[in-house]
């Protein structure tokens, strides 16, 4: 049986905790991979990759604090990823309290979670975003998810990247899974294109069901579920060479990625709004990209 936590200052710690890391655990299996690919002879000239980290805080004043630290790598399988983490409190300015749950009472908030966007060198490893956190105000509530956006899907990549997620929705709620896989197809789709930006996962927000140990729980388990997941599909696809045609299809689907990033991501605009750090924020943002 996990450990029940009541207070919420002891919350706001395990959180913070947990978010961390699963950042540590996401990096050292993503720099196992650098290190144990072996195929396509683009990458195999390049060094492994491994994390640099940088720490940053948020400016002084207006009643806030906190910050975070960008982990990002470089290397052979991953051209550029990210996993951030971030601990940040203050107060919502006047026009962004009515759109968060109980900010209009109280303007205070503390957020904490943790952020990951994979954007692979080949096109044939699928792009993948996954982020979990906690946020307080006058409520208090857990939200994430994660999706996967291939350059050229395949039905088991999609199948076993749903299924994990899946089993860890059962595991806690069995109506989870259908109502947060619904709400990702909903949330991650590009209105001006009139196309989903991938095949999908699952998103879930404003998670409060009255447990918060349940919820805590339930958060743990999307984030291992993606780490396992997504780091068997990497593998399963790590080796494969491609052609031209395939770098330039992967960098017309980056394209779609930054237009979600910059024109519909709510997270973007939460971390701007909120005097995050401009560098981690655009994390997601890929390394090279092209439009037609």
């Amino acid at each position: 049986m996990p450990e029940t936590v009541n207070d919420i200052e002891e919350q706001k710690a395990a959180a913070r905790a947990w978010f961390e890391n699963l950042r540590d655990d996401i990096c050292a299996t993503f720099e196992a991979i650098e290190r144990d690919v072996e195929g396509a002879d683009e990458i195999m000239d390049l060094a492994p990759g491994q994390f640099e980290q940088k720490s940053w805080e948020r400016p002084e004043g207006l009643k806030q604090g906190g910050g975070g630290v960008m982990s990002v790598m470089r290397g052979r399988v991953f051209e550029k990823v990210g996993v951030n983490v971030s601990t940040v409190f203050g107060e919502f300015s006047e026009q962004f309290r009515a759109s968060i749950p109980g900010a209009a009472e109280d303007p205070r908030f503390w957020a904490s979670g943790v952020s990951l966007v994979a954007h692979p060198r080949s096109p044939r490893v699928p792009i993948a975003h996954m982020n979990t956190r906690m946020i307080v105000t006058t409520k208090q509530w857990f939200g994430g998810g994660g999706d996967l956006t291939p350059v050229f899907p395949i039905e088991q990549d999609t199948q076993d990247f749903h299924g994990s997620f899946k089993a860890a929705c059962d595991a806690h709620d069995e109506s989870y899974y259908p109502k947060y896989k619904e709400w990702c197809d909903e949330y991650f789709f590009l209105p001006h294109r009139d196309e989903a930006r991938g095949v999908g996962g699952i998103f879930y927000d404003n998670l409060e069901s009255g447990d918060w140990n349940a919820d805590f729980a339930f958060t743990k388990d999307v984030g291992k579920a993606f780490e396992t997941a997504y780091s068997d599909i990497v593998r399963r696809h790590m080796n494969e060479g491609w052609s031209d045609e395939d770098k330039k299809a992967q960098l017309k689907k980056r394209g779609r990625y930054v237009e979600f990033n910059l024109i519909h991501d709510r997270g973007t605009k939460f971390g701007l709004m909120t005097g995050g750090n401009t560098e981690a924020i655009l994390m997601s943002l890929p390394p090279l990209a092209a439009w037609e």
